[in-house]
């Protein structure tokens, strides 16, 4: 059994929402999911399992950087059987042609990690979305008239750095935003041969500091929940 997921067997969807933050995750069952069921709360990291119009969805946080979902992702894709995972999270524009709220479909990550290489065998420091799930994505907001923007972006170890200015490998893809977990759910997904995407909201534009307010953030990634659930429906 899973290490660090308490759920047991057939508590978890087929189809996962991962934000990072356990707290986001309650929120998205709270307001957006009926007959909820905590399923796991290991570690303070929330797992829930509820219906977004009639159909069985789970929740869950990720946590911060590759290591963190790097586990979490393959542990819900081999002891949970999920097919499917949707991260949802925030990321900060490297280039000012993205603006606040804007929402990113995550078509290839970017890393410097090793994870994929030590991991898996898997060379390269460029990994794409996985399965049916990016097309979906994109179908998904045709259909509600929202603006997606398929995108290149940066997955970082680092948050922190001495160096200002864009990184090599950033400039090397032309990514237009950097966040920290892509590249690891990707790789797993690969090496598992399951659906994997990532849907972000711009929360930061790093060349002017803009940035969206503490105040700002429920009501921005409203949309971007609403989006990942009802992509949801159609696995």
């Amino acid at each position: 059994m899973s290490v660090h997921i308490a759920a047991k067997k057939g508590e978890i969807a087929k189809t996962v929402l991962l934000p990072g933050d356990p707290l986001r995750a309650k929120y998205i069952a709270d307001h957006f999911l009926e007959e909820v069921k905590l399923v796991s709360q290991t570690r303070n990291i929330y797992y829930f399992t509820g219906k977004y119009k009639g159909e069985e969805i789970s929740v869950g946080a990720s946590g911060m950087g590759i290591p963190s979902i790097g586990i979490y992702s393959y542990e819900l894709f081999t002891e949970f059987e999920v097919d499917t995972i949707i991260r949802i999270g925030t990321c900060g524009a490297y280039t000012t042609d993205l603006k606040l709220f804007d929402l990113l479909n995550v078509e290839f990550s970017a890393s410097e990690s090793t994870y994929a290489k030590f991991a898996w065998g898997i060379e390269g420091d460029l990994i794409s979305h996985q399965g049916s799930a990016f097309g979906l994505i994109n179908e998904t907001a045709k259909s509600l008239d929202l603006e997606i923007k398929p995108t290149y972006i940066h997955t970082s170890d680092i948050f922190y750095r001495k160096e200002e200015g864009l990184p090599e490998i950033a400039s090397k893809y032309n990514c237009s935003a950097v966040e920290m977990e892509a590249f690891a759910l990707f790789a797993n997904a690969q090496y598992l041969e399951k659906n994997a995407a990532t849907i972000l909201t711009v929360s930061d534009i790093i060349p002017t500091r803009e940035q969206i307010s503490a105040d700002q953030r429920e009501k921005a990634l409203k949309t971007m929940i609403e989006l990942a659930l009802e992509t949801a429906l159609k696995f």
